[in-house]
């Protein structure tokens, strides 16, 4: 993980937390209309992946368990992990790109309207992604790998002095043993990422039929996933427009595509647009459709806030029911993997500012994100939209979160790691119990489970009460799947 040269270790400082009475005059506990629904409570919980499904994309028993205790501690809004949308291999994430994933996702809908007694709105976040390649072996690359073109021989000709490289056995011989200098000067920019990191496609790869039909492709797509979602009785979608995946790729100020999807914000924003009205025209109006993407990419030549804001206009300008807001979170500046591992986009200066830890700069962790959320909201509201805006980021007090909404920051505030340390935070807080809330340290000991992609747990409670009946385990019974249960 990116660090600061000279990070400052940040205290989780002591809070002052309501009584029953404070808490129901809060505006944190106060109603919010989200589409034609709404919300009982400004709290929410956003996707977080917790590697729990099958590796076909079905909803497991641990899906279920995950996703009910979560609803247990009564969210206003509870949202189901980056679900593909297609129907291909991606590990045990769930899947909603055909009709028989519908059934364990009814099932788990049934289970959180069950266990939060009909409090918890429940929306899925619906993603697509794609190829990421594992880093090779540099054998394998130059043997098997690598494409090799005229270029290739015309610059190892350069370096040797030795006309024919035709053999192209010889060739990828020479390459294989060749200094890291030299392979630099052979290979293009593209060819080293694919060596160093591993192969991974960009939205801009236009010489990849599949990558130039995305326009044509992706709105049915989508479309489809949403009236999935609704089928299966989920309360709304999510479109995951955010971090390192397609539609993400497609705002991108570094999509340069020339066939009308690139370029300018008002090209860039066109795809995204257009995968929202096949969505809305599938789902009707009545139904829930909002998104997350990013207040700022975080890295060289990427979209900042001034992007944000104009696509955040043209999201509720369209009709999107929230806007829920991230950052960072991206390939582009992505930490080199090991050999045989795939490259996380939460390695680089762009994943800490997505999920910030303690060891910080001056600014600390706690709300980083908040400011950039305060002038896309302003942005929505100057132009006459009354749009949700959704914060979230280091978020894990009720001051910090009456201060957001009382400074009208954003008009939700939501909660990933401190809800994952104590899913029963809303309730706590809501009854004058606050003092019990387990918080969040955030060292990001989740996010390295994400990263080795092994089931996410929270070093506060995954070793507590291992002894416990017919709890489920991982790791030889070292680390409990869920929380423990609440007094």
């Amino acid at each position: 993980m990116w660090k600061f040269a000279n990070p400052i270790r940040h205290r989780i400082e002591e809070t002052k937390w309501p009584t029953a009475e404070e808490a129901a005059r809060s505006l944190l506990y106060t109603p919010v209309k989200i589409g034609r629904l709404e919300a009982r409570s400004r709290t929410w919980v956003p996707a977080m992946v917790p590697w729990r499904a099958t590796e076909d994309g079905f909803v497991t028993q641990q899906n279920l368990d995950w996703y009910g205790r979560f609803a247990q501690g009564r969210p206003a809004v509870l949202v189901v992990e980056a679900t593909g949308v297609r129907d291909i291999p991606s590990g045990p994430l769930l899947r909603i790109g055909d009709d028989r994933f519908i059934p364990g996702l009814k099932k788990l809908v049934e289970v959180v309207k069950e266990a939060s007694g009909g409090e918890t709105l429940l929306f899925i976040q619906i993603i697509d992604f794609l190829s990421v390649k594992r880093r090779p072996e540099r054998a394998k690359y130059f043997q098997r790998f690598l494409q090799i073109r005229e270029q290739h021989r015309r610059a190892v000709a350069e370096i040797t002095g030795e006309a024919d490289w035709s053999d192209e056995h010889k060739l990828r011989n020479f390459l294989l043993n060749a200094s890291d200098e030299v392979v630099s000067a052979v290979l293009d920019e593209r060819e080293r990422e694919a060596l160093d990191f591993g192969y991974r496609e960009r939205v801009t790869d236009m010489h990849l039929q599949h990558i130039r039909e995305l326009p044509r492709e992706l709105p049915p797509i989508f479309a489809a996933a949403a009236e999935r979602a609704r089928e299966a009785g989920f309360d709304g979608v999510e479109l995951h427009y955010a971090h390192a995946y397609t539609m993400a790729g497609f705002l991108s100020a570094q999509n340069n595509r020339a066939d009308g999807y690139g370029g300018s914000r008002e090209n860039r924003i066109r795809l995204p647009l257009e995968v929202y009205r096949a969505v809305r025209e599938r789902v009707g109006t009545d139904y829930v459709v909002g998104l997350r993407f990013l207040a700022d990419e975080v890295i060289a030549g990427g979209s900042r806030v001034e992007d944000a804001r104009y696509y955040a206009v043209e999201f509720a300008r369209a009709g999107f029911d929230f806007l829920s807001l991230s950052k960072g979170g991206k390939f582009e500046d992505a930490q080199q993997p090991k050999v045989g591992q795939a490259v996380y986009p939460y390695t680089g200066q762009s994943g800490y500012e997505c999920m910030p830890t303690v060891l910080s700069d001056e600014a600390g962790p706690f709300g980083r994100s908040v400011p950039l959320v305060a002038s896309i909201k302003r942005a929505v509201n100057d132009a006459r939209f009354t749009t949700p805006v959704v914060a979230t980021g280091g978020i894990s007090t009720f001051a910090q979160a009456e201060e957001i909404l009382r400074l009208a920051q954003a008009d939700i505030v939501g909660m990933a790691r401190q809800a994952l340390a104590d899913p029963d935070w809303f309730i706590k807080v809501k009854i004058g119990r606050g003092n019990e809330v387990r918080r969040c340290t955030y060292t990001n000991y989740c996010e390295a489970l994400d990263q080795a992609h092994r089931p996410v747990t929270c070093k506060l409670w995954d070793r507590v009460n291992l002894d416990e009946p017919g709890i489920a385990t991982v790791d030889d019974g070292r680390r409990r799947l869920e929380p423990p249960a609440w007094g």
